[in-house]
C-alpha cells in the first residue's frame, strides 16, 4: 500500500489532538484517514488551519445543518467587494472539504450529496447576484417595475445542465444563462437601460464567482449556453429569449434547454419565462421526428470516443456517464409533451417516470442507473484529489492507488476491471438505444479466402494484368499488422475488412492505383481498429473511401495522417452537401460544447478535427462536381471565421482567467474590444485546401489601463499575450495536425512591429507611415472574429484610407514598381519561361488581376463609396463595372480569366500540384487566359 499521504495524516492528528477531546477524534480517526487519502485539496486546506476539523466534523453530525446560515454568518462584516469575494471564497472551501468528506464516507445517499453540492453553487449565485444588484442599484438607481412581482426588476440566473437538474459535479463549472422581464431604465442620476444594467450585474457575478484570488474562486462560469453563445449579449430580456428559441433555436438548444432552472427570482421565471421553455423543449405530440437528429447526436458521440480516444474518461468515453444522460434526455425530447414526470430535469427523477411509465425496460433502467451512480462516485473521487473539474482516469501510480483504495478495492487493476465491467453495461444499452433502421449483415463474404491465402488466391482472374501487383500490395498489409502484434480484436476486425475492400478494388479498372494510395491509409488505422469496425459496419464508406482516394492524392495523404477523417464517409449525403453558414457554426459550437472548458487539450484537437473534417467535405463536392468553386471557396472561409472566432475566445478565456479583464478608456471592462482582421485569400472569401491565414490584431483597451485580476498586467501586455496565445492555438501541432498556418507580415511595421496594435496606432500607421502595396493589401482587408463595435470602427479606417484621393500617375507607378519586382522575385525565370508558368506571379496569372483591381480601387474609391464595400475580387470587378471604371467586357473577360486560375489553384492542389503549368501542353491549354490578362494589364496601363 502507498502512504505518500501519510506525513500528511499524521500531522493533521497531531494538530487535532492538540485542541480536541480524545472521544471526539477516535471518533472520527478513520474518516480523518481516508480524506486525507482521498483529497490533496482538503489536505492542503486543513494544513493553514486544523481547528476547522472540528468544525467539518460538527456540520457532517447535524442531519439539519444550514449552509445559508454560515454564508449570513460569513456575509455579516463584509464592506467592500475585496470583503465580499474573500468571504465567499472562505464560506466555499469549509464547505467544499465538507462535500468532499460526504463524499468519500458515502453518506448520505448520492441522491442527496449532489442535491447539496447543488444546493451550495446556489446560494453561491444567489448571494453574488444580491450583493452585485445592491452595488449597481446605488450607482445608477432601482430598474423599473417588473410586470410580473410589481417589483423593481432583478436579474434572472438560469442554471443548465447537471446544476439545473440539481445534480451539479463535486468540482464542476456552472452553466448559466442571464436574462430580465422587460426592458426599460434604472431610476438613478445617471441612468442605464435594463440591457445595460443587467450586463453589468452579470459581469460582476461572474467575476464574483470565477475570478481567482488568493482564496481561490467559487465556480468557473461557462456562458456558452445563452442565445447566439459567445457572441451574443450577455443578458436578453424575456422576449427577446423566446423569439430567439422560436425563431432560432436547434435541436441540440431543446436537449440543452431540459435541464433549465431559475435560480433567482424564481417566481418571476416560474411566470414569465420556463413555460417559454417547456414548449420550446417539449412537444404535444409523441416527437418522433427527432430520432434523426438524436441518432446524429448519437453517431457524434461515438464518432468523437474514435478521435480522441478517450478510454480513460468516465464521463465522455464509450460506455460514460454521458451515455446513460443521452438515454434519459433523448426519452425525455421524444414523450416529454406527454407526460409531466419527464419534464423534471433531474435524472433520477426522469428515470422513476420512464420506469413508471413503462418507457424502457425496468431492468434496463435499473442497470443504467445502478452504473451511473458507481460511475458519479467515481468521478467525485477523481475531482475531489486537486478540486478540479476531470473525469480522466489517474495516470500517476501515487493517485491510481489512492483511489483504489477509497473506492474499496485492493489495487488499481482490481479497480480498472470493474470499471470495465460497469461501463461496459452503460455501453451495451446505448449501441441499442436507437439503432439504426437497417443493420448490415455479417454473412460470410466471397473476397475472405484472397485475404487469408494471398498466395494461392487466383488474383488474375478479377485483376488480370495488375493482379500480382495487388496480391502484392495486400501481402503488404498482412506484413505490416503482424509487425504491430495486433490483438485478437484488431485481427478479427481487420480480417472482416480486407474483403469488402477488395470488394470495391474489383470493381475498377485501375485498383493498382487505389491500393498503393490505400496501403499507407489501412497500415495508419491498424493499431487504432475502432475506424477497422466503422468501415466493416458502413460498407457505404470504403466505397466511398475508394473513390475519393482515386480522385485526389492530397486526400488519400489526409487519411493517412488523420485517420478521423474516416469518420466523414458515413453519410454520403452530408459528406457531398455543405451545411449552411449557420449549421456550420452550430457544429462547431457543439463539439465544444460537449468538452470541459478548461480542457484546453481536447478543445485543441476538437477543433482541428472540425477544421480538416469540413476541408475532407468541401474538396468531395468540388472532386464530384457537386459545387461550384465559388460555394467551395466560400464554405472553406467561412470555416476558417467559425474556427478563428472559437480561438479567439478560448484564447480570451484563459488569459482573462489568469489576469482578469482590460478596460476601456470610459472605465468599463473591454468586452472583448479586440478583433481579427483578415487578409488576402481570408479576407477576399477565396480560401483553397492549404492557404495560410493573414492576420492582423487590434485592440481598443486604455492605453494607461490594467487588467483587474489577482495578477494584473498592462492593457498592451494583456492584448499582446492575447495574440500570442491565438497564433500558439492556430499553429501548435497537435496529434491531429495544426489549424493553419498564420502569416502576421502584414501588421504595421511587420515583423518589427507589436503583435498586436491599438486601433489608435492601426489608423495612424495606416494613415502616416503605410506604403502603397499595404493600402492594397486593405482592398482584401475584412474582420472575421471580434467584437462588432471595434469591428465597425476598424472597418471606417480601412474605408477611409481606401477613399483617399491620389495621384493617379504616381499611385500607377508604385503599383506597377511593386508588380515588376515581385514577378522579377517569385515568378519564373526567363529561361523556363517557354516550359513553365507559375500561376500567381508570372505575366497574365493571378497576381496581375488582383494588382488590377487594387489599383482601380485606390484610384476611383475617394468618388465612389461602393468601391469600398467589398474585399472578393469577384464583387470587386462587379462593382468597378457598375461604377463604369470598366467595361462590362472588361469585366467579363478578368472575372472568367480569375476564376479559371482559381480552379486551376485548387486542382492543383488536390492533385499535390506545385502552382506551375509545366510543358507544352498545359500552357496551351492556358494561354488564351494567360493573353486574356496581359492584353488587359496593359490597356489599363494606357488608360491610367
Amino acid at each position: 500500500m502507498s502512504n505518500d499521504w501519510q506525513a500528511d495524516y499524521d500531522t493533521l492528528l497531531a494538530a487535532w489532538q492538540a485542541h480536541s477531546s480524545p472521544k471526539e477524534v477516535e471518533r472520527w480517526e478513520g474518516a480523518l484517514r481516508a480524506l486525507v487519502q482521498a483529497s490533496q485539496f482538503s489536505t492542503q486546506h486543513l494544513l493553514l488551519d486544523p481547528t476547522q476539523l472540528s468544525i467539518l466534523t460538527a456540520m457532517l453530525d447535524q442531519a439539519d445543518y444550514s449552509p445559508e446560515t454560515a454564508l449570513a454568518d460569513a456575509m455579516s462584516g463584509v464592506i467592500d467587494e475585496d470583503d465580499f469575494m474573500a468571504a465567499l471564497r472562505q464560506w466555499r472551501n469549509r464547505h467544499q472539504i465538507w462535500l468532499i468528506w460526504q463524499e468519500v464516507l458515502q453518506h448520505p445517499s448520492l441522491e442527496d450529496r449532489l442535491e447539496a453540492i447543488t444546493r451550495i453553487a446556489d446560494l453561491a449565485i444567489t448571494c453574488a447576484t444580491e450583493f452585485a444588484t445592491a452595488q449597481l442599484v446605488k450607482r445608477f438607481g432601482e430598474p423599473a417595475a417588473c410586470p410580473f412581482s410589481r417589483q423593481p426588476q432583478r436579474l434572472v440566473v438560469l442554471g443548465m445542465g447537471k446544476l439545473g437538474a440539481r445534480e451539479l459535479n463535486l468540482s464542476s463549472d456552472i452553466d448559466l444563462i442571464f436574462s430580465y422581464p422587460t426592458e426599460g431604465e434604472t431610476d438613478g442620476k445617471r441612468s442605464l437601460t435594463h440591457g445595460e444594467f443587467f450586463t453589468r450585474v452579470g459581469r460582476k457575478i461572474i467575476q464574483y464567482l470565477d475570478q481567482r484570488t488568493v482564496d481561490g474562486f467559487v465556480h468557473r462560469v461557462d456562458m456558452r449556453l445563452r442565445p447566439n453563445g459567445q457572441s451574443g449579449p450577455l443578458a436578453l430580456n424575456f422576449r427577446a429569449t423566446e423569439t430567439y428559441y422560436q425563431e432560432q433555436g436547434r435541436d441540440w438548444e431543446r436537449y440543452a434547454l431540459i435541464k433549465a432552472r431559475a435560480i433567482t427570482s424564481v417566481n418571476v421565471a416560474e411566470e414569465g419565462l420556463i413555460p417559454k421553455f417547456k414548449a420550446f423543449v417539449f412537444r404535444r405530440y409523441v416527437d418522433y421526428q427527432v430520432l434523426d437528429a438524436l441518432r446524429e447526436m448519437k453517431q457524434r458521440i461515438a464518432a468523437e470516443n474514435r478521435r480522441l480516444q478517450r478510454q480513460a474518461n468516465i464521463k465522455l468515453g464509450s460506455g460514460g456517464i454521458r451515455e446513460v444522460e443521452f438515454i434519459v434526455q433523448a426519452v425525455q425530447l421524444i414523450q416529454g409533451g406527454q407526460s409531466h414526470g419527464l419534464q423534471n430535469p433531474n435524472i433520477f427523477a426522469a428515470m422513476d417516470t420512464i420506469m413508471a411509465e413503462q418507457l424502457l425496460p425496468e431492468a434496463v433502467c435499473m442497470e443504467l442507473l445502478d452504473s451511473y451512480r458507481a460511475l458519479r462516485r467515481m468521478e467525485h473521487l477523481i475531482q475531489a484529489q486537486e478540486d478540479r473539474q476531470t473525469q480522466e482516469l489517474p495516470t500517476d501510480d501515487r493517485w491510481r492507488t489512492r483511489l483504489a483504495h477509497v473506492m474499496g478495492f485492493d489495487d488499481w487493476a482490481t479497480l480498472l476491471a470493474w470499471t470495465a465491467d460497469v461501463r461496459g453495461v452503460v455501453s451495451r444499452h446505448f449501441d441499442a438505444f436507437i439503432a439504426p433502421p437497417d443493420e448490415m449483415s455479417e454473412a460470410k463474404h466471397p473476397w475472405e479466402p484472397f485475404w487469408r491465402d494471398i498466395a494461392n488466391a487466383d488474383w488474375a482472374l478479377d485483376f488480370g494484368a495488375e493482379g500480382s501487383a495487388i496480391a502484392a500490395a495486400i501481402q503488404e498489409i498482412r506484413d505490416e499488422a503482424e509487425k504491430y502484434s495486433l490483438s485478437e480484436i484488431a485481427w478479427d476486425r481487420l480480417d472482416r475488412f480486407m474483403p469488402l475492400l477488395l470488394n470495391e478494388l474489383a470493381r475498377l479498372q485501375r485498383p493498382v492505383d487505389a491500393i498503393t494510395r490505400l496501403t499507407p491509409v489501412i497500415q495508419g488505422v491498424l493499431r487504432r481498429s475502432a475506424y477497422l469496425i466503422m468501415l466493416v459496419e458502413n460498407p457505404q464508406a470504403i466505397r466511398e473511401l475508394v473513390k475519393l482516394v482515386m480522385l485526389s492524392p492530397w486526400v488519400a495523404d489526409q487519411f493517412v495522417d488523420k485517420a478521423y477523417l474516416l469518420d466523414e464517409l458515413t453519410d454520403p449525403d452530408e459528406l457531398y452537401r455543405l451545411p449552411s453558414r449557420r449549421a456550420l457554426g452550430d457544429d462547431l459550437k457543439q463539439r465544444l460544447l460537449r468538452l470541459p472548458d478548461d480542457d484546453l487539450e481536447q478543445q485543441m484537437e476538437q477543433l482541428r478535427h472540425f477544421r480538416h473534417s469540413r476541408v475532407l467535405r468541401a474538396a468531395a463536392c468540388e472532386l464530384t462536381g457537386n459545387l461550384p468553386l465559388m460555394k467551395i471557396s466560400d464554405y472553406l472561409t467561412y470555416t476558417a471565421e467559425e474556427v478563428l472566432q472559437q480561438v479567439q475566445w478560448l484564447a480570451w478565456d484563459q488569459m482573462t482567467d489568469k489576469y482578469g479583464v482590460p478596460s476601456r478608456d470610459d472605465g468599463q471592462l473591454c468586452d472583448p474590444d479586440f478583433v481579427i482582421l483578415a487578409y488576402g485569400k481570408m479576407g477576399g472569401l477565396e480560401l483553397s485546401y492549404e492557404s495560410d491565414l493573414d492576420l492582423v490584431f487590434v485592440h481598443n483597451g486604455a492605453p494607461q489601463g490594467q487588467t483587474n485580476g489577482i495578477k494584473p498586467v498592462d492593457n498592451n501586455v494583456f492584448f499582446m499575450r492575447l495574440g500570442q496565445r491565438i497564433v500558439h492555438l492556430l499553429t501548435t501541432q497537435t496529434p491531429s495536425g495544426i489549424l493553419y498556418e498564420v502569416d502576421m507580415r502584414l501588421r504595421p511595421s511587420g515583423n518589427s512591429g507589436m503583435l498586436v496594435c491599438s486601433l489608435a496606432a492601426f489608423r495612424k500607421y495606416q494613415e502616416n507611415e503605410a506604403w502603397t502595396w499595404e493600402h492594397q493589401a486593405l482592398v482584401r482587408a475584412r474582420v472575421v472574429a471580434g467584437c462588432p463595435r471595434l469591428k465597425a470602427a476598424v472597418e471606417q479606417v480601412r474605408a477611409d484610407i481606401i477613399r483617399r484621393q491620389r495621384d493617379p500617375a504616381q499611385l500607377w507607378q508604385e503599383v506597377t514598381a511593386m508588380r515588376d519586382k515581385m514577378r522579377t522575385n517569385l515568378g519564373t525565370s526567363a529561361a523556363k519561361q517557354t516550359e513553365q508558368f507559375n500561376i500567381k506571379q508570372d505575366p497574365g496569372g493571378v497576381v496581375d488581376i488582383e494588382f488590377l483591381v487594387q489599383f482601380l480601387l485606390l484610384r476611383y474609391a475617394a468618388d465612389n463609396d461602393d468601391l469600398v464595400l467589398w474585399s472578393d475580387n469577384m464583387r470587386l470587378l462587379e462593382t468597378l463595372s457598375r461604377c463604369n471604371h470598366i467595361t462590362d467586357e472588361e469585366r467579363t473577360a478578368l472575372s472568367k480569366a480569375y476564376l479559371k486560375w482559381r480552379q486551376e489553384v485548387h486542382r492543383q492542389a488536390l492533385q499535390n500540384g506545385d502552382g506551375k503549368l509545366h510543358g507544352a501542353d498545359q500552357l496551351a491549354a492556358f494561354d488564351d487566359i494567360i493573353q486574356t490578362v496581359q492584353t488587359h494589364w496593359l490597356k489599363l496601363v494606357r488608360a491610367n
